[in-house]
């Protein structure tokens, strides 16, 4: 295998997990790795926390330095873009007309953040996060009195709204829905969610679109629907991403929300793989596809695409897994359900530590924990095992979930 190639395109979190991953499977051939922004691989929450907020003594750190790939003879290709995939000769191209061959090759492409397309969206002092630069950016306007506008209340919102509140800025978050983070927690969570946030002193405001943002050269107000106004010195738009996949889709291979790949991360081409937040794959402990935006799958499923390159026949087969922090609150969910519906609780839905839990046929479908990190850890075990539990066993606080686990 010392004269294969194991290329890897796109060189953020998951990338860079791949790459290692390799190197610790015994694969001893080339290993380009191709990334279009200028950083080393990073991992993508502080971005949106730690670095946001510019704690003292917090810096940028990537996953590896540089040292660390000239010792692993993994070789570097940063800010540069691929063009083209040619699937039948193996190779990629990248924008300046240079190729590189493959044997096997892992695509992390990754997401793009969804615009805001409403009259006044190209207006300067609109921003989105999704990398490094973004951060940096949006983190140089955060001064305390700042009106900042956060439009979307999903998770990096909210974290958004936070890390502004944290450093003394007046915050305001517009959400569509009748609920915060309305696709990832129940209504009782989204409610206590709420409320921190109301505490902290955000101006929240629920069932509100955005009709337009206006300003001179940059933006000044925001009207929404109704025609009320919000002043704004700046405004974050957290509404989403979408997988990356024009460069998969340029190259013949099967795309339906995200990159298909079986639960072995195999794409519809031979010795193409794919990871990260750009693949729709199937899980074996869903039993369907999942197209899925986290930290777990960024690093897990690109871990285990490249034990899989290597002659590893396990699945990636894990229950998905989400977290946020804001402020001092910690939002933990696991599973995926069309609806929260019928919920049951662990602790008091009222107070600032529960869990919630949908349940089906005596397994738990879904489960969020709030302030209860150490709960989750055996929430998440009994999940991965298909653990056979009753709604009274789950809501009696006297069983420890260690030993419901157990179990």
């Amino acid at each position: 295998m010392t004269d294969e190639t194991f290329l890897v395109v796109g060189a953020g979190h998951a990338g860079g997990r791949a790459v290692e991953a390799l190197r610790m499977s015994g694969f001893e051939g080339n290993i380009p790795l191709i990334g279009s922004e200028r950083h080393l691989p990073y991992e993508r929450p502080p971005l949106s926390k730690e670095l946001l907020q510019q704690k003292p003594g917090v810096e940028f750190q990537p996953i590896h330095d540089a040292a660390y790939y000239d010792d692993q003879n993994i070789e570097l290709h940063l800010g540069v873009t691929v063009t083209e995939l040619d699937t039948d000769r193996r190779l990629v191209q990248f924008a300046d007309g240079d190729t590189v061959g493959y044997n096997k090759l892992l695509l992390t492409t990754g997401a793009q953040v969804r615009p805001l397309l409403v009259p006044g969206a190209e207006l300067g002092g609109i921003y989105y996060l999704r990398t490094l630069h973004d951060s940096q950016a949006i983190g140089a306007r955060l001064e305390p009195g700042a009106k900042v506008v956060v439009i979307g209340g999903g998770f990096i919102g909210l974290e958004v709204a936070a890390s502004a509140r944290m450093r003394g800025c007046e915050v305001t978050v517009i959400e569509m829905a009748d609920r915060l983070m309305n696709r990832a927690i129940g209504p009782a969570m989204a409610n206590a969610f709420l409320s921190i946030h109301r505490e902290h002193g955000v101006d929240v405001r629920l069932d509100t679109g955005v009709d337009r943002l206006e300003g001179t050269r940059k933006v000044e107000r925001v009207v929404a629907s109704g025609e009320t106004t919000y002043e704004a010195d700046l405004v974050v738009v957290g509404i989403g991403v979408s997988p990356e996949t024009a460069l998969a889709e340029s190259a013949g291979l099967t795309v339906d929300n995200g990159i298909m790949v079986d639960q072995f991360c195999q794409t519809s081409a031979p010795d193409v793989f794919a990871a990260d937040d750009a693949t729709n794959h199937f899980n074996p402990i869903l039993g369907r596809h999942v197209r899925l935006e986290s930290w777990q799958n960024a690093q897990n499923q690109a871990i285990a695409a490249a034990g899989i390159m290597c002659g590893k026949t396990d699945p990636y087969a894990e229950v998905p897994w989400f977290w946020s922090d804001q402020y001092d609150a910690n939002l933990q969910t696991a599973g995926i359900v069309d609806s929260w519906q019928g919920s049951v609780f662990r602790g008091d839905p009222d107070s600032h530590s529960f869990m919630a839990f949908v349940l089906a046929d005596d397994e738990i479908a879904a489960a969020a924990a709030f302030n209860r990190p150490r709960d989750m850890r055996f929430v998440r075990r009994m999940m991965g095992v298909g653990r056979k539990i009753s709604a009274d066993e789950l809501t009696d606080e006297s069983n420890a979930l260690k030993d419901l686990a157990k179990g």
